[in-house]
């Protein structure tokens, strides 16, 4: 929600000038509107509002005649809050009553303005208070996700979030309905079913008979289906091995390998032969070419890179084969599993090699990774010490911070209380984490405080400064650095480098998925339907690549640090073959690269940059069958500038009629005839050229000059004489008026960064960030570290 704005009073709407109020603020120092308001402020009153709001009988209940000072004001904040609301949305003076003169109601709320935009910034500083709220769909997934490590998604099956001030994190708006509480315990379940085995499961066994491996064909030599492998110069891979097969062993446990062989020869030495493990070119201990030089077989070459696991002497007779084993390291990445013969020795007739089979076991230990990760602990302990290690661990994390000693107490009596009635000690420890997972202080973002009532501003913990710092960039809880820093009380002292590290982190991508397409309202993008007919080129597969032009663009700006204004205009962007043929494009995937992939390109000298030209916002600003200047300029006041125009007043009628054929031409020609309406002359006087300005894309974002064989007319004239062509020239406009888009951006990313709406105290606040962003360049990271070391980040307050 953005901040009143006094000086830009002819913008303010009612979402920006939201009721707030609740305590008697500090009186203000003296300020020339205070003197005003005195004057001419009651002088406007009388003239055009007490005769229907004054001591008598007044309407709505609302009297305005004790207001006739700044301070009457300041303590009626709520009320003034909506009486700027009607003043500025024109409905007050009714139409019944006499118009104010061309520019009265401005000074007026000028004036009013005034006196709270100074109260707002010399009062004492006030954090404000977060509603202690739930975790939201995509906070709960990667919460389980970081502390679990399970790979899936159960909140998915939750019931949608509710969406407040633009965002789905907000603590006002996050009920918790009956329904929910079910899925929550369903949830917990199944999660901690997946993440710890309380019966493992026996180790797999694969076999592979002689007569199956490879290298495989109808001349393979075999005596009695066994494989039979000779050390022979000229031999092929057939004759001469070694033979394998595929064996894919994951990264995260030990198998054993098994071969039941035999071996003849003539000669005085014994048979060796040689365990190979096919694997990754970077796994430790892959074999040299001199090793490789020892073994024989014209396959060798082909099955490169591998590991030599082991040697051993074959003496196994028909009547008496031999079994050798290896074990198959977990780190390896194996994907075939060989057995080769080692040259024999100079002058020792070459042997040969009986296979009856190959053998893989494993992984030897079935307990999956989250199992072995979550019950880790020294099994030399006591089974009560163990317990409590493991449950510790295991709450702290999940409470995002310490246990404390009487919780911990009641989660170990619950896994005891399992035991205790026959059930084993892991399965006693999955009862406990699982009533943690329904737990209030994990479904909830508590911050505990000691001094509730207290009314002074004082700093949050450093727990609390980490959760509230992760769930913003990352939507999930703090990682081990982040505990850590807490634990040791230095998270404050280091959140510039925190915030850097945490960009850089993958999981930072969550900016991009979760605030940017809240901000941007791309959501209504994956249900848009422009008319087929009309645009046969828009499909579910250029849906997407509109959505991931978006994605990969605003997650360079995150990456790379680029200057947030990038946003509004910039030379690159990326396209993959549908969207670069959308846009005309000669630079799109090409030199064997697959249709659907993207890539970055340049677009210097094009009509294109930023995000408003980008097909994403094009298509969700439009009809189903055409542009809609409107929709468009009111997204860039709203998502860009932070100045959103007023609702429409009431009994205006539609701009056109269902069924009637719009041109570019007839379009403009009915916009400028409904604003003659002298209701609508003054917002659409903002909105309207933005979107003018933006006419040459058509509904789907595609490029064009005319419409219906009518030529286009991308120009527009803003309020204040500034005139532009097109969408380039239109661009430079908003460009130039980078304070406004760098403040609105910082209200929207503060308001998703704290989860509640702001209110008028926060304005001083959202000053120091917007003036931190341009002394350093407007860089990402700079906006994000202004935020997280701002008051309303960093501090809180009790109730008043």
């Amino acid at each position: 929600m953005p901040l009143p704005r006094p000086l830009f009073v002819g913008l303010l709407t009612p979402a920006a000038l939201v009721a707030v109020g609740g305590f008697t603020p500090t009186p203000a120092q003296p300020v020339p509107e205070a003197k005003a308001f005195a004057a001419e402020g009651v002088a406007y009153l009388k003239k055009h509002c007490l005769s229907c709001h004054g001591d008598t009988r007044p309407k709505a209940d609302l009297s305005l005649t004790k207001y006739t000072t700044a301070e009457s004001l300041l303590k009626d904040r709520k009320v003034w809050q909506r009486v700027q609301e009607v003043i500025h949305g024109g409905e007050m003076p009714p139409e019944s009553r006499p118009r104010p003169a061309p520019g009265e109601s401005e000074a007026f709320l000028k004036t009013v303005g005034g006196i709270f935009d100074h109260h707002d910034r010399t009062a004492p500083p006030d954090p404000g208070r977060v509603t202690m709220r739930r975790l939201n769909r995509l906070e709960y997934n990667n919460t389980i996700r970081d502390l679990v490590g399970v790979d899936f998604t159960p909140a998915d099956d939750f019931p949608s979030d509710d969406v407040g001030h633009g965002f789905d994190n907000i603590g006002d708006v996050l009920t918790l309905p009956p329904v929910l509480l079910e899925r929550y315990l369903a949830a917990a379940e199944s999660v901690m079913d997946r993440a710890i085995a309380v019966t493992p499961a026996k180790s797999p066994e694969r076999w592979q008979g002689g007569q199956y491996l490879e290298p495989a064909s109808a001349k393979a030599p075999l005596k009695n289906n066994w494989r039979v492998v000779t050390v022979k110069d000229g031999g092929d891979a057939v004759e001469t091995g070694p033979v394998h097969t595929s064996y894919q062993v994951p990264k995260d446990g030990e198998y054993v390998f098994r071969a039941r062989v035999r071996a003849e020869t003539e000669g005085k030495e014994p048979v060796r032969i040689a365990v190979l493990a096919v694997c990754d070119k970077d796994a430790p201990g892959v074999a040299s070419d001199a090793d490789v030089e020892k073994l024989s077989g014209a396959a060798l070459k082909g099955l490169r890179p591998f590991v030599i696991l082991k040697t051993e002497e074959v003496r196994g007779a028909e009547k008496a084969p031999q079994i050798v084993e290896a074990k198959v390291p977990a780190n390896l990445g194996v994907k075939r599993m060989a057995v080769a013969l080692v040259k024999p020795k100079a002058g020792e007739p070459a042997p040969t090699l009986y296979v009856q089979n190959l053998h893989l076991k494993g992984p030897l230990d079935t307990r999956p990774a989250t199992h072995r990760k979550l019950l880790a602990t020294d099994e030399s302990k006591p089974t009560a010490e163990r317990t409590k290690d493991v449950l510790a661990r295991f709450a702290t994390k999940a409470y995002r911070r310490p246990v404390a000693a009487e919780e911990l107490a009641r989660l170990v009596k619950l896994a005891e209380s399992r035991t205790a009635a026959g059930e084993s000690w892991e399965a006693g420890v999955q009862f406990a984490m699982t009533a943690v997972l329904v737990s209030p202080k994990f479904l909830f973002r508590v911050e505990l405080d000691d001094r509730p009532e207290g009314p002074e501003a004082r700093p949050l913990n450093e727990f609390q400064l980490a959760s509230r710092l992760s769930y913003f960039l990352w939507a999930s809880m703090p990682d081990d650095e982040l505990f850590g820093l807490a634990s040791k009380g230095e998270l404050t002292k280091s959140l510039p480098q925190q915030v850097k590290r945490m960009l850089a982190d993958p999981k930072a991508n969550t900016l991009v998925e979760s605030f940017a397409m809240q901000w941007l309202q791309l959501q209504p993008l994956k249900n848009a339907q422009p008319d087929a007919k009309l645009f046969p080129q828009f499909n579910d597969r250029l849906r997407a690549a509109m959505l991931q032009e978006t994605k990969l663009f605003l997650g360079e700006i995150v990456r790379q640090d680029r200057s947030v204004l990038d946003i509004l205009d910039a030379d690159f962007t990326y396209v993959n073959a549908d969207l670069a043929r959308l846009y005309g494009l000669k630079d799109g995937p090409r030199g064997g690269r697959r249709q659907d992939e993207f890539v970055r390109i340049a677009l210097a000298g094009t009509n294109r940059g930023g995000v408003l030209t980008q097909a994403s916002v094009l298509t969700v600003t439009s009809n189903p069958t055409r542009t809609s200047p409107v929709k468009r300029g009111r997204w860039v006041l709203e998502q860009l500038l932070g100045t959103p125009p007023p609702p429409p007043p009431p009994n205006v009628p539609e701009l056109e009629e269902a069924g009637k054929k719009t041109t570019a031409l007839t379009l403009r020609a009915r916009m400028e005839e409904h604003r003659k309406n002298p209701a609508c002359a003054n917002c659409h006087a903002k909105m309207d050229p933005l979107g003018f300005g933006l006419e040459n894309f058509d509904a789907v974002g595609a490029f064009r000059m005319k419409d219906g064989g009518s030529p286009i007319d991308p120009s527009g004239e803003l309020p204040g004489g500034v005139k532009f062509a097109g969408p380039v020239e239109l661009k430079k406009i908003l460009v130039g008026k980078k304070e406004l888009f760098a403040r609105c951006l910082t209200e929207k990313l503060l308001t998703y960064g704290l989860g509640r709406g702001l209110e008028f105290y926060d304005k001083r606040a959202v000053d120091k960030v917007v003036a931190g962003l341009a002394r350093q360049d407007y860089k990402f990271s700079a906006l994000v570290t202004e935020i997280v070391t701002s008051d309303p980040f960093r501090m809180r307050r009790g109730s008043r």
